[in-house]
């Protein structure tokens, strides 16, 4: 999924038709149905408090959306696409602990996958004990589970942790740090390179905040059930209670991950996701001075983003985006409906009003499977953006029987040039 369109500004939605012929198919011209129309914005009566803008007019200035005093900033609504803030997201960065984020990918996917089990163990070597920075505090020797490790990761940030992984997957942290890199660019992360498993400060180790977000969503999206171990706000191991990091868990509504990062280089960073009323919001910050800091620009930055932009659905799932004609079908046209919900992204209070393009190759052979996908919805939005969406077959459509399909086979043959 692209992350980088900037902010859209887009009434209600145009629907084209296009399709593409194929013997002994013919031109359709078919009436779409167009998209329900979106509800207006709910009125509400604000504060006399003054506008985002100007409140934070004074602060470093970003390439896309407010001024922010972060050195690095991305913030992206993914079901969209739409990039709300972005500063120097390119720019390359030190990683720091949020590196930690593809380490704990790596073990979600082997999970998945069933190489690995929650109960499996690995043994703590002498180099995983003697790890500085954030600690787990494993034990030489000891035999620890996967379990205890990814929540050793992700609430305490234990490098320790994270060097058992990486041994225990890869047999050492080089190789591992390898494939650490390799799955990345794989997931779109095109400027990351990892050296190690945890992100201990190594020459040559870079980020940027855009691909860190592309971790997150592919985090969230692809590992829904494991990914509730971000959310977890302390974790007691060996009679050791620490805090997750993640000031946000407590202090910003609908937080549930990611992960925070800090290095004498880099300086403190955060990559944070939230969710409210269905809708997610993913941010990525580095370069800011102190926790405290990172803590209040990070809810800032977060709350901007939902107050001053909203979702505006332009089809539900499973809503009919036109109807196509069938050839040979015991009915003549069946709805091509879109699976997930069709939205666009724009400035709170703001109209929008993309055109909608749906193309496929018609008419449809019958029979058809309700489900099948046979083209795309190509929403078109006012910056240029066109992001595109399955169609898929509305209703299943049986074929006809023998001789209603020579019958009309016979029509189309006889008298299909009059039409």
């Amino acid at each position: 999924m692209a992350l980088f369109a900037a902010a859209a500004i887009a009434g209600a939605a145009t629907v084209a038709y296009a399709q593409q012929q194929e013997q002994p198919r013919r031109q359709q011209t078919q009436p779409q149905k167009p998209a329900a129309k979106p509800r207006p914005p709910a009125t509400t009566t604000k504060p006399a408090t003054p506008p985002a803008a100007a409140r934070t007019e004074a602060l470093p200035p970003s390439q896309v959306g407010i001024g922010t005093l972060a050195l690095q900033a991305f913030m992206v609504d993914p079901q969209t696409s739409t990039v709300m803030l972005f500063k120097d997201a390119e720019q390359p960065m030190a990683p720091s602990s949020m590196s930690k984020m593809m380490t704990i990918y790596i073990i979600f996917e082997e999970l998945a996958a069933g190489r690995l089990k929650l109960d499996s163990r690995f043994r703590v070597s002498e180099r995983a004990r003697a790890m500085g920075g954030s600690r787990m505090f494993v034990e030489l020797g000891s035999e620890v589970t996967v379990e205890d490790l990814i929540k050793g990761i992700i609430v305490l940030s234990g490098n320790d942790a994270c060097v058992v992984i990486a041994e225990g997957l890869s047999g050492s942290e080089e190789s591992f740090a390898e494939r650490m890199t390799k799955r990345g660019r794989e997931l779109g992360m095109t400027k990351t390179v990892f050296k190690n498993s945890s992100g201990w400060p190594a020459e040559g180790q870079y980020t940027t905040a855009r691909d860190l977000a592309v971790l997150a969503w592919r985090t969230i999206d692809d590992y829904p059930k494991l990914y509730r171990y971000y959310s977890e706000t302390d974790w007691t191991y060996n009679n050791i209670r620490q805090a997750n990091r993640n000031r946000l868990l407590k202090i910003t509504p609908g937080t549930d991950g990611l992960k925070t990062g800090h290095t004498e280089e880099g300086g403190y960073g955060q990559a944070t996701s939230a969710l409210r009323d269905g809708r997610r919001l993913i941010l990525v910050v580095n370069g800011l001075t102190s926790m405290a800091e990172r803590a209040q620009e990070t809810s800032r930055l977060m709350e901007w983003g939902f107050r001053e932009f909203t979702n505006t659905t332009i089809f539900r799932a499973g809503d009919t985006v036109v109807e196509a004609p069938v050839w040979l079908g015991a009915q003549d046209k069946v709805p091509l409906v879109v699976g997930r919900a069709v939205q666009i992204t724009a400035p709170t209070g703001q109209t929008v009003s993309p055109r909608v393009v749906a193309r496929f190759e018609g008419p449809l052979p019958a029979p058809l499977a309700k489900g099948t996908k046979v083209g795309t919805a190509a929403v078109t939005i006012p910056d240029g953006r066109i992001i595109e969406y399955p169609l898929e077959v509305g209703a299943d459509v049986p074929r006809m029987g023998v001789i209603g399909r020579v019958a009309t086979m016979i029509q189309h043959y006889l008298f299909g040039w009059l039409s």
